[in-house]
């Protein structure tokens, strides 16, 4: 898997101050996607164990409030295998902090159901993020008012709960 960016300081993408990778690949190809350049599976650099050992040590300060996870695309199946491992890594090092991901797959169609890729490795992720934004990123509905979401066919959703309760449950507060 390669990245495209690794931010040790992103307050954009995500309630507080966060550690944030932006991985590579991505087969979506949204109209007006803002990090076009990303859909190219190659692109960026390889993701090394040097890399994760950065991430995890980023996230060491009290101030850091959390990781997020963006693309390109990471519940593309050739990035799931690389992303899993360090998932767990900072959930069993800081469980204190909230992981956030960006997908432009569905939560209930695509992801929740693990139609992409590798079953098992799908339910890890998906029970190491707190929030998800979840789906495509639509042009016409862009609007620049909107909290850590780009078009308003995205939604926030908490995850922790969405599973305990067995639907979509989305954020009314950010953590």
């Amino acid at each position: 898997m390669n990245f495209a960016t690794f931010r040790t300081h992103d307050v954009a993408n995500g309630s507080g101050v966060r550690v944030s990778l932006f991985v590579s690949g991505c087969t979506h190809h949204c109209k007006g996607c803002f990090n076009a350049e990303a859909w190219d599976f190659s692109y960026g650099e390889p993701y090394t164990e040097e890399l994760e050992e950065k991430i995890i040590s980023a996230l060491a300060p009290d101030y850091i409030k959390g990781f997020s996870l963006l693309g390109g695309e990471p519940f593309e199946p050739s990035n799931q295998a690389a992303l899993v491992g360090l998932l767990e890594k900072i959930k069993k090092t800081y469980p204190q902090k909230t992981v956030w991901c960006y997908s432009g797959y569905d939560f209930e169609r695509d992801i929740l159901p693990c139609r992409l890729g590798d079953a098992e490795i799908t339910r890890r992720m998906i029970n190491c993020i707190d929030v998800l934004v979840d789906g495509e990123f639509v042009e016409e509905k862009k609007d620049l008012s909107l909290r850590f979401r780009g078009s308003s066919n995205q939604r926030i959703i908490n995850v922790p709960v969405s599973l305990e309760k067995g639907e979509v449950v989305l954020m009314e507060e950010f953590y």
